[in-house]
């Protein structure tokens, strides 16, 4: 049986959680690839806020370069927000690793 003490760190625990968890809701990365011609925002929650091509780099020619450019900003995207959740939390958890918190 958990004593006062015990409940206490963990009702506080919980809060901070709740307030990274906000914090991350907010927060944004941003991803810059190809000399920054093409650049992903991504929020701490894992969604794509924004995606921004240079124009001088769209071609009929070569659409198959800009889906690749699109698709590694993307993933540096993720990555970062991801690296960004990690830290957050492992701050609040002390490196700890509890499973399903993110």
């Amino acid at each position: 049986m958990m004593n006062r003490k015990m409940m206490r760190q963990a009702q506080q625990i919980q809060k901070q959680m709740m307030k990274v968890q906000e914090e991350l809701e907010n927060a944004t990365v941003e991803a810059s690839v190809g000399g920054g011609v093409v650049k992903a925002v991504v929020s701490g929650k894992m969604k794509v806020e924004s995606i921004t091509i240079d124009p001088d780099v769209v071609s009929a020619e070569d659409v198959d370069m800009l889906q690749d450019l699109v698709t590694a900003a993307v993933n540096e995207g993720l990555d970062k927000a991801q690296q960004m959740a990690t830290d957050k939390m492992g701050a609040l958890t002390g490196g700890m690793n509890l499973p399903g918190l993110f």
